[in-house]
């Protein structure tokens, strides 16, 4: 395997992530201007319980597929098959479950449970999402990568006609739905072509795979739990406007989510190399990459910090006045929160998988518990504060607690001496 066959392969992805950012922030602002704080809220409030069954719709098929294409690969065809209609039974299980959860949960509330089925129709189309595990497989991913730029030009396209025509939310709830179905089916027609093996079924082969992919579904549930569990808890303690308010702060608090992405996702193969190669460079190129993270993150909450109300006008205008002080004690959480992210490269490094559920189990347990005391006090206030204070413990206190994980936070304080900075600055000018 070549590494320019590795880095071309990996500049697809980057590019397109960062693409997929900008529109996706430009178009869901428009958006969130036009719905108003409480169709914004509604809206994510489906999206947020649909994401609750995700994990199970996939089934933990992706943390596992390529390892089974890598292992056999005169079985691809097979494999991929048979994936793909796992993930389509499970995707219309979900669909039941999320109607039966909505029609109990929001009872006399129309509107949202119709606004969450249309929504939750997007899981039996993301199943052909798998198929890009295949591309990634034979080191293809400019295939979806231009595939995934195209169907969100596309819905984007389809929002800016949304708004134009002034369209009822239900039309927004299908959004989701027409990304899939873009992607899926071109996935499917470009891997006809590039693939020399017909997808099959075999429920021995689906015995197989569940066996070893049903050990992910709990790890990825908790992740959920952790990420979603306050747009829910707002929804139903404080309303639907509230939510609005909380996932408008989140979407300027992550408005240069995809630069942190692209750093991340660039460093991971060759912090991944050194490990193999040499340990002292493999744990400075880490604690170089928590060094620019880190400093990067707090310049961006300070700046976050000063401006919130400036920021907020321009980007959503004075029905979202209330944004600014969520935003304000949000936009701290990032810092903590990209600490999680290369902290995961040490575990993959490190072959330390089993803790990561316990990691994210903890942090979803404190997340529920701060939640459950802060909202009903303080609306998305409270749910900041609770945001701020989970990943505080998850990425940074638990590190210590963790004998296990130690040696992490070590190197993440390495990255933390301002001598490091002023260094890879000095580099920087050269």
């Amino acid at each position: 395997m070549s590494k320019n066959k590795v880095f071309n392969n990996a500049k697809w992805i980057i590019a397109c992530k960062i693409t997929q950012s900008i529109l996706q922030f430009i178009v869901g602002m428009l958006c969130a201007r036009y719905l108003g704080p409480s169709n914004y809220g509604i809206i994510n409030y489906a999206a947020s319980v649909v994401a609750f069954a995700v994990p199970i719709m996939q089934l933990g098929l992706p943390a596992t597929i390529v390892k089974d294409l890598i292992e056999n690969p005169e079985s691809e065809g097979e494999i991929m098959g048979t994936s793909l209609v796992m993930d389509l039974i499970s995707g219309l299980a979900c669909i039941f479950l999320v109607g039966s959860f909505v029609a109990v949960a929001n009872h006399n509330e129309t509107e949202i449970i119709i606004v969450c089925i249309l929504y939750s129709l997007s899981l039996i189309l993301r199943a052909f999402e798998l198929l890009q595990y295949w591309f990634q497989y034979k080191l293809l991913s400019k295939y979806p990568s231009i595939i995934m730029l195209v169907s969100y030009v596309v819905v984007s396209l389809y929002r800016i006609f949304l708004l134009v025509t002034a369209k009822s939310i239900y039309w927004f709830a299908v959004v989701n739905s027409v990304d899939y179905l873009i992607i899926g089916g071109l996935l499917l027609v470009i891997y006809k072509k590039q693939s020399s093996q017909k997808l099959s079924f075999s429920f021995k082969t689906a015995k197989k795979l569940f066996s070893r992919s049903k050990f992910y579904i709990l790890s990825a549930m908790m992740v959920t739990l952790f990420q979603d569990t306050d747009h829910i808890m707002l929804k139903l303690f404080s309303g639907d406007a509230e939510n609005g308010f909380y996932t408008a702060a989140i979407t300027c608090a992550c408005v240069v989510q995809f630069v942190y992405t692209a750093i991340i996702d660039s460093m991971r193969p060759v912090i991944l190399e050194c490990k193999q190669k040499n340990t002292a460079e493999y744990e400075k190129k880490l604690s170089t990459l928590y060094c620019i993270v880190i400093y990067m993150s707090l310049a961006q909450s300070v700046v976050f910090t000063l401006f919130a109300k400036l920021i907020v006008a321009i980007l959503y205008g004075a029905q979202y006045m209330p944004t600014v002080s969520i935003l304000r004690v949000l936009v701290w959480y990032v810092v903590f929160s990209y600490m999680g992210a290369v902290r995961n490269i040490w575990i993959l490094a490190e072959g330390k998988h089993k803790f990561l559920w316990k990691i994210n189990l903890a942090g979803a347990l404190a997340n529920i518990l701060l939640n459950s005391v802060l909202i009903p006090f303080y609306g998305a206030l409270g749910a900041a504060i609770a945001s701020l204070v989970t990943q505080f413990f998850t990425n940074f206190i638990l590190g210590f607690i963790i004998k296990t994980i130690r040696p992490n936070n070590r190197l993440l304080l390495k990255g933390l001496n301002p001598k490091l900075l002023l260094s890879l600055i000095k580099e920087y000018k050269k």
